[in-house]
Protein backbone atom coordinates (compact mmCIF):
# COMPACT_ATOMS: atom_id res chain seq x y z
CA UNK A 1 0.00 0.00 0.00
CA UNK A 2 1.20 3.30 -0.58
CA UNK A 3 2.16 5.94 2.08
CA UNK A 4 -1.22 7.94 3.06
CA UNK A 5 -1.45 11.68 2.12
CA UNK A 6 -2.37 14.12 4.40
CA UNK A 7 -5.26 14.66 2.33
CA UNK A 8 -6.26 11.51 2.60
CA UNK A 9 -6.25 11.10 6.04
CA UNK A 10 -8.91 13.58 6.87
CA UNK A 11 -10.98 10.72 5.20
CA UNK A 12 -9.85 7.53 7.10
CA UNK A 13 -10.35 9.35 10.22
CA UNK A 14 -13.87 10.41 9.55
CA UNK A 15 -14.22 6.51 8.17
CA UNK A 16 -12.69 5.19 11.39
CA UNK A 17 -15.71 7.46 13.27
CA UNK A 18 -18.24 6.83 11.04
CA UNK A 19 -17.61 2.54 11.54
CA UNK A 20 -17.85 3.09 15.38
CA UNK A 21 -21.38 5.11 14.65
CA UNK A 22 -22.78 2.02 12.69
CA UNK A 23 -21.27 -0.76 14.48
CA UNK A 24 -24.72 -1.67 16.22
CA UNK A 25 -27.28 -1.06 13.45
CA UNK A 26 -27.55 -3.98 12.20
CA UNK A 27 -25.67 -3.65 8.93
CA UNK A 28 -22.75 -6.02 9.93
CA UNK A 29 -22.87 -7.68 7.04
CA UNK A 30 -21.68 -4.72 4.91
CA UNK A 31 -18.34 -4.27 7.11
CA UNK A 32 -16.19 -6.04 4.85
CA UNK A 33 -17.75 -4.20 1.74
CA UNK A 34 -16.90 -0.90 3.58
CA UNK A 35 -13.41 -1.84 4.78
CA UNK A 36 -11.93 -3.28 1.57
CA UNK A 37 -13.18 0.11 -0.38
CA UNK A 38 -11.80 2.41 2.08
CA UNK A 39 -8.49 0.46 1.62
CA UNK A 40 -8.89 0.77 -2.03
CA UNK A 41 -9.09 4.66 -1.56
CA UNK A 42 -6.18 4.18 0.82
CA UNK A 43 -3.98 2.67 -1.77
CA UNK A 44 -5.03 4.41 -4.87
CA UNK A 45 -5.50 8.07 -3.13
CA UNK A 46 -7.57 11.00 -5.46
CA UNK A 47 -7.01 11.33 -9.01
CA UNK A 48 -4.93 14.03 -10.50
CA UNK A 49 -4.48 15.56 -13.37
CA UNK A 50 -1.99 12.69 -14.56
CA UNK A 51 -4.58 10.27 -14.84
CA UNK A 52 -5.60 10.22 -18.06
CA UNK A 53 -9.44 10.03 -17.04
CA UNK A 54 -9.22 13.07 -15.06
CA UNK A 55 -6.12 15.13 -17.20
CA UNK A 56 -8.19 18.00 -17.42
CA UNK A 57 -10.09 18.42 -13.55
CA UNK A 58 -8.22 19.32 -10.54
CA UNK A 59 -9.98 17.65 -7.59
CA UNK A 60 -7.28 19.13 -5.41
CA UNK A 61 -10.49 21.57 -3.81
CA UNK A 62 -11.83 18.70 -2.01
CA UNK A 63 -9.18 16.41 -1.72
CA UNK A 64 -7.61 19.66 0.82
CA UNK A 65 -11.02 20.70 2.67
CA UNK A 66 -11.74 19.52 5.69
CA UNK A 67 -15.14 17.69 5.12
CA UNK A 68 -16.51 16.43 8.03
CA UNK A 69 -19.17 13.54 7.53
CA UNK A 70 -22.98 15.68 7.70
CA UNK A 71 -24.85 14.43 11.21
CA UNK A 72 -28.21 15.13 11.13
CA UNK A 73 -28.97 18.50 10.25
CA UNK A 74 -30.55 20.81 12.75
CA UNK A 75 -31.37 23.26 10.22
CA UNK A 76 -35.60 23.11 10.30
CA UNK A 77 -36.77 22.97 6.65
CA UNK A 78 -40.28 23.36 6.23
CA UNK A 79 -42.20 21.78 3.55
CA UNK A 80 -42.62 25.27 2.02
CA UNK A 81 -38.97 25.48 2.00
CA UNK A 82 -38.81 22.89 -0.89
CA UNK A 83 -41.40 24.36 -2.57
CA UNK A 84 -39.50 25.87 -5.47
CA UNK A 85 -37.93 22.40 -6.14
CA UNK A 86 -41.37 20.55 -6.69
CA UNK A 87 -42.08 19.34 -10.16
CA UNK A 88 -45.32 20.57 -11.27
CA UNK A 89 -47.86 18.07 -12.93
CA UNK A 90 -45.54 14.91 -11.11
CA UNK A 91 -47.80 12.92 -8.20
CA UNK A 92 -45.66 10.17 -7.57
CA UNK A 93 -43.56 9.40 -4.71
CA UNK A 94 -41.06 11.59 -3.36
CA UNK A 95 -38.52 11.06 -1.32
CA UNK A 96 -36.38 13.94 0.95
CA UNK A 97 -32.86 13.81 1.86
CA UNK A 98 -31.41 16.65 4.13
CA UNK A 99 -27.54 16.46 4.01
CA UNK A 100 -27.74 13.31 2.66
CA UNK A 101 -30.15 11.56 5.34
CA UNK A 102 -33.54 10.66 4.84
CA UNK A 103 -36.06 12.85 5.92
CA UNK A 104 -39.45 11.13 6.39
CA UNK A 105 -41.33 14.37 7.64
CA UNK A 106 -40.18 15.49 3.79
CA UNK A 107 -41.37 12.36 1.96
CA UNK A 108 -44.61 11.09 0.25
CA UNK A 109 -43.20 7.78 -0.81
CA UNK A 110 -46.78 6.74 -1.46
CA UNK A 111 -48.29 3.35 -0.58
CA UNK A 112 -46.32 0.29 -1.61
CA UNK A 113 -48.26 -1.54 -4.05
CA UNK A 114 -48.10 -4.62 -5.96
CA UNK A 115 -44.62 -5.45 -4.40
CA UNK A 116 -43.06 -1.60 -5.42
CA UNK A 117 -40.37 -0.44 -3.07
CA UNK A 118 -39.54 3.25 -2.82
CA UNK A 119 -37.96 3.97 0.66
CA UNK A 120 -34.58 5.09 1.97
CA UNK A 121 -31.74 2.61 1.96
CA UNK A 122 -30.77 2.94 6.13
CA UNK A 123 -34.22 1.77 6.24
CA UNK A 124 -34.06 -1.45 3.71
CA UNK A 125 -30.56 -2.72 5.33
CA UNK A 126 -31.92 -2.89 8.52
CA UNK A 127 -35.48 -4.16 8.11
CA UNK A 128 -34.09 -8.17 7.73
CA UNK A 129 -34.88 -8.14 4.41
CA UNK A 130 -32.07 -7.98 2.56
CA UNK A 131 -32.70 -10.18 -0.74
CA UNK A 132 -32.88 -7.21 -3.60
CA UNK A 133 -29.97 -5.32 -1.46
CA UNK A 134 -27.14 -8.71 -1.18
CA UNK A 135 -28.06 -9.14 -5.11
CA UNK A 136 -27.45 -5.88 -6.90
CA UNK A 137 -25.88 -3.16 -4.04
CA UNK A 138 -21.96 -2.68 -4.62
CA UNK A 139 -22.02 -5.12 -7.27
CA UNK A 140 -21.43 -2.95 -10.15
CA UNK A 141 -19.71 0.65 -9.30
CA UNK A 142 -16.29 -0.25 -9.99
CA UNK A 143 -14.17 0.42 -6.70
CA UNK A 144 -11.01 -0.62 -8.55
CA UNK A 145 -11.46 1.93 -11.17
CA UNK A 146 -12.86 4.55 -9.65
CA UNK A 147 -11.96 6.51 -6.03
CA UNK A 148 -14.94 8.75 -5.65
CA UNK A 149 -16.90 5.39 -5.74
CA UNK A 150 -14.39 3.83 -3.49
CA UNK A 151 -15.28 6.55 -0.82
CA UNK A 152 -18.73 6.81 -1.42
CA UNK A 153 -18.93 2.49 -1.01
CA UNK A 154 -16.79 2.97 2.37
CA UNK A 155 -19.53 5.75 3.88
CA UNK A 156 -22.46 3.29 2.27
CA UNK A 157 -25.49 4.58 4.38
CA UNK A 158 -28.35 6.42 3.42
CA UNK A 159 -29.93 6.78 -0.45
CA UNK A 160 -32.84 5.52 -2.06
CA UNK A 161 -33.97 2.17 -2.55
CA UNK A 162 -36.39 1.69 -5.90
CA UNK A 163 -37.32 -1.78 -6.57
CA UNK A 164 -40.18 -2.27 -9.00
CA UNK A 165 -40.89 -6.01 -9.31
CA UNK A 166 -41.68 -8.63 -12.50
CA UNK A 167 -44.32 -6.76 -14.95
CA UNK A 168 -45.03 -3.90 -12.93
CA UNK A 169 -45.31 -0.39 -14.69
CA UNK A 170 -44.98 2.50 -12.37
CA UNK A 171 -47.04 5.54 -14.29
CA UNK A 172 -45.69 8.28 -11.95
CA UNK A 173 -42.35 9.33 -12.02
CA UNK A 174 -40.41 8.70 -8.45
CA UNK A 175 -38.73 11.98 -7.36
CA UNK A 176 -35.59 11.63 -5.22
CA UNK A 177 -34.79 15.02 -3.69
CA UNK A 178 -31.50 15.73 -1.88
CA UNK A 179 -31.61 18.98 -0.18
CA UNK A 180 -28.10 20.59 1.49
CA UNK A 181 -28.85 22.92 4.02
CA UNK A 182 -26.53 25.50 6.30
CA UNK A 183 -23.95 23.99 8.42
CA UNK A 184 -21.19 25.69 10.33
CA UNK A 185 -18.52 23.79 8.36
CA UNK A 186 -17.97 22.31 5.78
CA UNK A 187 -19.86 18.66 5.19
CA UNK A 188 -19.68 15.71 2.71
CA UNK A 189 -22.55 13.00 2.16
CA UNK A 190 -22.22 10.18 0.11
CA UNK A 191 -25.76 9.26 -0.80
CA UNK A 192 -25.71 6.09 -2.25
CA UNK A 193 -29.20 4.84 -4.98
CA UNK A 194 -30.10 1.37 -5.58
CA UNK A 195 -32.53 1.08 -8.52
CA UNK A 196 -33.73 -2.11 -9.96
CA UNK A 197 -36.25 -3.30 -12.54
CA UNK A 198 -37.41 -6.69 -12.71
CA UNK A 199 -38.01 -8.23 -16.19
CA UNK A 200 -41.25 -6.19 -17.83
CA UNK A 201 -41.72 -3.63 -15.61
CA UNK A 202 -40.96 0.29 -16.29
CA UNK A 203 -40.23 2.90 -14.53
CA UNK A 204 -39.01 6.74 -14.55
CA UNK A 205 -36.75 7.67 -11.98
CA UNK A 206 -35.39 11.05 -10.98
CA UNK A 207 -32.92 12.32 -8.84
CA UNK A 208 -32.45 15.75 -8.13
CA UNK A 209 -30.00 17.76 -6.21
CA UNK A 210 -30.21 21.28 -5.03
CA UNK A 211 -29.09 23.69 -2.02
CA UNK A 212 -30.62 25.52 0.22
CA UNK A 213 -27.63 28.23 1.03
CA UNK A 214 -23.93 28.92 -0.42
CA UNK A 215 -21.95 27.17 1.65
CA UNK A 216 -19.42 24.99 0.56
CA UNK A 217 -20.27 20.98 0.60
CA UNK A 218 -19.18 18.03 -0.81
CA UNK A 219 -21.77 14.96 -2.45
CA UNK A 220 -20.51 12.49 -3.16
CA UNK A 221 -22.97 9.94 -5.27
CA UNK A 222 -23.07 6.80 -6.31
CA UNK A 223 -26.53 5.49 -7.89
CA UNK A 224 -26.39 1.67 -8.97
CA UNK A 225 -29.36 0.69 -12.03
CA UNK A 226 -30.69 -2.76 -13.03
CA UNK A 227 -32.42 -3.31 -16.01
CA UNK A 228 -33.81 -6.13 -16.16
CA UNK A 229 -34.71 -8.30 -19.27
CA UNK A 230 -37.55 -6.26 -21.60
CA UNK A 231 -37.29 -3.75 -18.79
CA UNK A 232 -37.77 0.37 -19.70
CA UNK A 233 -35.84 3.03 -17.24
CA UNK A 234 -35.81 6.58 -17.85
CA UNK A 235 -33.47 7.77 -15.30
CA UNK A 236 -33.25 11.85 -14.63
CA UNK A 237 -29.83 13.74 -12.97
CA UNK A 238 -30.66 17.48 -12.37
CA UNK A 239 -28.11 19.14 -11.05
CA UNK A 240 -28.52 23.02 -9.63
CA UNK A 241 -26.48 23.47 -6.53
CA UNK A 242 -24.40 26.33 -4.99
CA UNK A 243 -21.89 27.71 -6.80
CA UNK A 244 -19.91 26.70 -3.97
CA UNK A 245 -20.60 22.79 -4.21
CA UNK A 246 -18.24 20.02 -5.05
CA UNK A 247 -20.57 17.03 -6.93
CA UNK A 248 -19.24 13.79 -8.11
CA UNK A 249 -21.91 11.67 -9.21
CA UNK A 250 -21.65 8.61 -11.06
CA UNK A 251 -24.50 6.39 -12.64
CA UNK A 252 -23.39 2.88 -13.01
CA UNK A 253 -25.93 1.02 -15.41
CA UNK A 254 -26.19 -2.61 -15.67
CA UNK A 255 -28.88 -3.56 -19.03
CA UNK A 256 -30.27 -7.19 -19.66
CA UNK A 257 -31.33 -8.26 -22.75
CA UNK A 258 -33.86 -6.41 -24.62
CA UNK A 259 -33.99 -3.64 -21.92
CA UNK A 260 -34.29 0.25 -22.66
CA UNK A 261 -32.57 2.56 -20.97
CA UNK A 262 -32.53 6.17 -21.24
CA UNK A 263 -29.80 8.63 -19.18
CA UNK A 264 -31.17 12.03 -19.10
CA UNK A 265 -28.74 14.77 -17.41
CA UNK A 266 -28.90 18.62 -17.02
CA UNK A 267 -25.71 20.30 -14.99
CA UNK A 268 -26.79 24.31 -14.16
CA UNK A 269 -24.97 24.69 -11.13
CA UNK A 270 -21.99 23.49 -8.72
CA UNK A 271 -18.75 25.16 -8.40
CA UNK A 272 -16.51 21.80 -9.46
CA UNK A 273 -19.11 18.93 -10.87
CA UNK A 274 -17.81 15.67 -12.37
CA UNK A 275 -20.73 13.58 -13.95
CA UNK A 276 -20.02 9.82 -14.72
CA UNK A 277 -22.60 7.61 -16.82
CA UNK A 278 -21.16 4.20 -16.95
CA UNK A 279 -24.04 1.17 -18.53
CA UNK A 280 -22.93 -1.86 -19.85
CA UNK A 281 -24.99 -3.67 -22.50
CA UNK A 282 -25.11 -7.37 -20.99
CA UNK A 283 -27.71 -8.32 -22.57
CA UNK A 284 -28.54 -9.14 -26.23
CA UNK A 285 -30.80 -6.42 -27.95
CA UNK A 286 -30.30 -3.75 -25.13
CA UNK A 287 -30.75 -0.17 -26.58
CA UNK A 288 -29.37 2.65 -24.67
CA UNK A 289 -29.55 6.75 -24.75
CA UNK A 290 -26.98 8.78 -22.95
CA UNK A 291 -28.42 12.43 -23.36
CA UNK A 292 -27.29 15.05 -21.82
CA UNK A 293 -26.92 18.68 -21.16
CA UNK A 294 -24.41 21.54 -18.98
CA UNK A 295 -24.64 24.98 -19.09
CA UNK A 296 -22.08 26.57 -16.66
CA UNK A 297 -21.13 30.76 -16.30
CA UNK A 298 -18.52 32.49 -14.25
CA UNK A 299 -15.98 30.07 -12.91
CA UNK A 300 -17.68 26.31 -12.71
CA UNK A 301 -16.24 23.59 -13.64
CA UNK A 302 -18.31 20.94 -15.22
CA UNK A 303 -16.81 17.37 -16.47
CA UNK A 304 -18.80 14.63 -18.02
CA UNK A 305 -17.03 11.15 -18.48
CA UNK A 306 -19.46 8.57 -20.49
CA UNK A 307 -18.14 4.94 -20.35
CA UNK A 308 -20.42 2.62 -22.78
CA UNK A 309 -19.84 -1.05 -22.63
CA UNK A 310 -21.14 -3.10 -26.00
CA UNK A 311 -21.10 -6.73 -24.10
CA UNK A 312 -23.32 -8.10 -25.94
CA UNK A 313 -24.40 -8.37 -29.86
CA UNK A 314 -27.49 -6.61 -31.71
CA UNK A 315 -27.14 -3.52 -28.76
CA UNK A 316 -27.98 0.17 -29.91
CA UNK A 317 -26.27 2.56 -27.90
CA UNK A 318 -26.95 6.75 -28.58
CA UNK A 319 -25.20 9.66 -26.91
CA UNK A 320 -25.88 13.16 -27.18
CA UNK A 321 -24.15 15.80 -24.82
CA UNK A 322 -24.86 19.72 -25.26
CA UNK A 323 -22.38 22.24 -23.43
CA UNK A 324 -23.06 26.06 -22.85
CA UNK A 325 -20.33 27.60 -21.30
CA UNK A 326 -19.72 31.30 -20.63
CA UNK A 327 -17.88 33.58 -18.52
CA UNK A 328 -14.11 31.74 -17.50
CA UNK A 329 -16.45 28.30 -16.92
CA UNK A 330 -14.68 25.07 -17.95
CA UNK A 331 -16.42 21.82 -19.86
CA UNK A 332 -15.41 18.74 -19.91
CA UNK A 333 -16.44 15.47 -22.31
CA UNK A 334 -15.13 12.54 -22.71
CA UNK A 335 -16.91 10.13 -24.51
CA UNK A 336 -15.58 6.66 -24.73
CA UNK A 337 -17.43 3.59 -26.58
CA UNK A 338 -15.77 0.05 -25.94
CA UNK A 339 -17.29 -2.64 -28.16
CA UNK A 340 -16.30 -6.09 -26.64
CA UNK A 341 -15.09 -9.27 -28.83
CA UNK A 342 -18.54 -10.74 -28.85
CA UNK A 343 -20.58 -7.59 -29.12
CA UNK A 344 -21.50 -8.44 -33.30
CA UNK A 345 -23.91 -5.95 -35.07
CA UNK A 346 -23.59 -3.14 -32.25
CA UNK A 347 -24.61 0.54 -34.00
CA UNK A 348 -23.53 2.93 -31.79
CA UNK A 349 -23.67 6.82 -31.93
CA UNK A 350 -21.77 9.52 -29.95
CA UNK A 351 -22.19 13.42 -30.30
CA UNK A 352 -21.09 16.38 -28.43
CA UNK A 353 -21.68 19.19 -29.32
CA UNK A 354 -20.74 23.02 -27.29
CA UNK A 355 -21.28 26.64 -27.90
CA UNK A 356 -18.66 29.08 -26.36
CA UNK A 357 -20.61 32.62 -25.45
CA UNK A 358 -17.11 34.44 -24.26
CA UNK A 359 -13.84 34.42 -25.32
CA UNK A 360 -12.67 33.17 -22.18
CA UNK A 361 -14.84 29.85 -21.64
CA UNK A 362 -12.75 26.68 -22.38
CA UNK A 363 -13.95 22.79 -23.59
CA UNK A 364 -12.54 19.93 -23.79
CA UNK A 365 -13.80 17.42 -25.47
CA UNK A 366 -12.70 13.44 -26.09
CA UNK A 367 -14.72 11.45 -28.02
CA UNK A 368 -13.18 7.74 -28.48
CA UNK A 369 -13.89 4.41 -30.05
CA UNK A 370 -12.77 1.22 -28.83
CA UNK A 371 -13.97 -1.59 -31.00
CA UNK A 372 -12.92 -5.27 -30.86
CA UNK A 373 -15.51 -6.77 -32.83
CA UNK A 374 -15.69 -6.78 -36.89
CA UNK A 375 -19.32 -6.28 -37.36
CA UNK A 376 -20.14 -3.06 -35.91
CA UNK A 377 -21.48 0.26 -37.37
CA UNK A 378 -20.10 3.06 -35.03
CA UNK A 379 -19.49 6.67 -35.37
CA UNK A 380 -18.07 9.86 -32.96
CA UNK A 381 -17.73 13.43 -33.41
CA UNK A 382 -17.44 16.86 -31.76
CA UNK A 383 -17.75 20.37 -32.58
CA UNK A 384 -17.14 23.80 -30.92
CA UNK A 385 -18.42 26.89 -31.81
CA UNK A 386 -20.08 30.13 -30.80
CA UNK A 387 -23.44 31.47 -31.79
CA UNK A 388 -23.85 32.04 -35.84
CA UNK A 389 -23.99 35.52 -36.64
CA UNK A 390 -25.78 35.01 -40.08
CA UNK A 391 -28.78 33.59 -38.60
CA UNK A 392 -29.05 36.11 -35.64
CA UNK A 393 -28.53 38.79 -38.52
CA UNK A 394 -31.10 36.73 -40.57
CA UNK A 395 -33.81 37.35 -36.89
CA UNK A 396 -32.88 40.85 -36.82
CA UNK A 397 -33.86 41.56 -40.14
CA UNK A 398 -37.24 40.64 -39.91
CA UNK A 399 -37.18 42.96 -36.83
CA UNK A 400 -36.56 40.38 -34.39
CA UNK A 401 -33.98 42.55 -31.39
CA UNK A 402 -30.79 41.68 -30.81
CA UNK A 403 -31.08 40.07 -27.70
CA UNK A 404 -33.93 38.40 -27.86
CA UNK A 405 -32.46 36.76 -31.63
CA UNK A 406 -29.78 35.21 -29.55
CA UNK A 407 -31.98 34.40 -27.05
CA UNK A 408 -33.93 32.63 -28.88
CA UNK A 409 -30.91 30.41 -31.00
CA UNK A 410 -29.43 29.95 -27.46
CA UNK A 411 -32.73 28.54 -26.53
CA UNK A 412 -32.88 26.47 -29.77
CA UNK A 413 -29.80 24.76 -29.21
CA UNK A 414 -30.39 23.45 -25.87
CA UNK A 415 -34.02 22.19 -26.70
CA UNK A 416 -32.24 19.75 -28.78
CA UNK A 417 -31.71 18.32 -25.41
CA UNK A 418 -34.99 18.25 -24.28
CA UNK A 419 -37.05 17.09 -27.14
CA UNK A 420 -35.24 13.56 -26.32
CA UNK A 421 -37.02 13.39 -22.85
CA UNK A 422 -40.35 11.49 -23.58
CA UNK A 423 -41.88 12.59 -20.19
CA UNK A 424 -43.79 15.82 -20.79
CA UNK A 425 -43.69 16.99 -16.92
CA UNK A 426 -40.60 16.78 -16.94
CA UNK A 427 -39.60 18.20 -19.82
CA UNK A 428 -41.40 21.32 -18.97
CA UNK A 429 -39.88 21.65 -16.03
CA UNK A 430 -36.13 21.31 -17.28
CA UNK A 431 -37.26 24.13 -20.04
CA UNK A 432 -38.15 26.30 -17.09
CA UNK A 433 -34.68 25.69 -15.41
CA UNK A 434 -32.85 26.53 -19.04
CA UNK A 435 -34.49 29.64 -19.45
CA UNK A 436 -34.09 31.21 -15.94
CA UNK A 437 -30.39 30.27 -16.32
CA UNK A 438 -30.33 31.81 -19.87
CA UNK A 439 -29.05 35.62 -19.61
CA UNK A 440 -32.18 36.50 -21.84
CA UNK A 441 -34.41 33.72 -20.91
CA UNK A 442 -37.41 36.01 -20.02
CA UNK A 443 -37.51 37.03 -23.27
CA UNK A 444 -37.55 33.39 -25.00
CA UNK A 445 -40.91 32.90 -22.98
CA UNK A 446 -42.35 36.10 -24.44
CA UNK A 447 -41.57 35.14 -28.21
CA UNK A 448 -43.14 31.50 -27.52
Amino acid sequence: MTAVTQAQENFLDSFARFEQRVAGDGQGWLRPLRRAAIARFAEVGFPTTRDEDWRFTNVAPIAETPFRLAEPSRTAVAPGDLEPFSIPGLAGPRLVFINGRYAPALSSPGPAGDGVRVTNLAQALTNGDRRVLEAHLARYADNARDAFTALNTAFMDDGALVHIPRGRVVESPIHLLFVSVPTAEPIMSHPRNLIVLDEDSQAVVIEDYVSLAADVYFANVVTEAVAGDNSVLSHFMVERESRHAFNISTLRVEQGRGSTVASHTVLIGGGLVRNNVHPVLAGEGGECLINGLFMANGRQHMDNFMLVEHASPHCDSRQFYHGILDGQSHGVFSGRIIVHKDAQKTDAKQTNKNLLLSLEAQIDTKPQLEIYADDVKCTHGATIGQMDEDAIFYLRSRGVPEETARALLLFGFANESLERIRVEPVRMHLAGLIREWMPAGRLVEETR
